[in-house]
This record gives C-alpha cells, structure tokens and sequence, in this order.
C-alpha cells in the first residue's frame, strides 16, 4: 500500500474549499492568488440571501481579469503538486542547511587546531627570544593620553570629562 503524500496544514483549508464549493484547481489558484481566504469563500457565495452576488466560480473569475488582465492562470497546479513542491523545497532547504552546519563545524575544528599548532609554535618562539620593551614604549607614544589630548577652549566642557575650564 502506497504512503499518503503529506500536506502541510497550511493547504487543508484550500482543499477543504474546493471540495466544499466545489470549485476547479484553476479557480483556487486563482483564488490564492488573488489573495482570497478559503474562510470567507461562504460569504462570497452567499446567494440565497444576496441573490445579486455573482456565483463564487464567476466572482473569482471577474476578480481575476480585473486584478490580472486574463482570463486563467498561465499554468495550473493542483494543490497536492503545490503541497509536494513546497514539501520537497523544505527538505532541501533544510539537508543544504545542515550541510551549511556541518561545513562550519569542520571548518571550525580544523581552525581550532590550526590555532593550536600557531600557539605552540608561538610558545617556542616566545621562550627563545625575550620581549622587546621598545614595542611597547611606541604603542604608548602614538596613543594620545587625556593629559596630552589638546582642549578646544571654544568648545562648551563635556561632562565629566575631567577638564574644569573655569
């Protein structure tokens, strides 16, 4: 015995509708693209009450040439082939996307022992030649310290900054 396709539930109420009204795959993707809710489709077909409302295959029908200037969709899918396609692109999307996962995770391994392989190499080097206190003496020279910084005397004092100008 063959597996039911699964449907998403985000369809059931489109397929609900075309088995209630009995409308066409044409006229619910019209509908849907349209923009219509399935939910209000027995408000649009409300002819025993409204009897000047348009029967709901003709309603979607008018607001279709007006919204679209033809009278059918190009290409017409069921909702089960829709349904299938939007189920098949969430499985690729997810097996590309942990494939994206395990990349960075290897990826992030072999960082991790590069950086490694860098610190010991690093260690080595470190314990072979001694620190140079010049280095340290032109990093302090090129960053300008609150004492040194230059005040614009036209400038209003900032607060808390240190300066009293009056």
């Amino acid at each position: 015995m063959a597996k039911k396709p699964r449907i998403p539930h985000k369809f059931h109420p489109w397929i609900n509708a075309r088995k209630q009204f009995r409308l066409s795959d044409a006229h619910i993707q019209m509908a849907r693209e349209l923009g219509l809710s399935p939910k209000r489709f027995a408000k649009y077909a409300d002819r025993e009450n409204q009897p000047w409302k348009l029967p709901l295959t003709e309603f979607i029908e008018a607001q279709y040439l007006k919204q679209f200037g033809k009278d059918r969709p190009d290409e017409v899918k069921t909702m089960e082939e829709i349904a299938a396609a939007h189920v098949a692109k969430r499985a690729a999307r997810k097996l590309a996307n942990a494939n994206r996962t395990s990349d960075s995770e290897s990826e992030a391994a072999s960082t991790a022992a590069t950086e490694t392989d860098c610190m010991t190499e690093t260690t080595d080097s470190t314990t072979t030649t001694e620190a140079t206190p010049a280095a340290t003496d032109e990093t302090a020279v090129t960053q300008p310290t609150p004492e040194t910084a230059e005040v614009d005397l036209d400038a209003p004092p900032q607060p808390n900054s240190g300066t009293n100008l009056e």
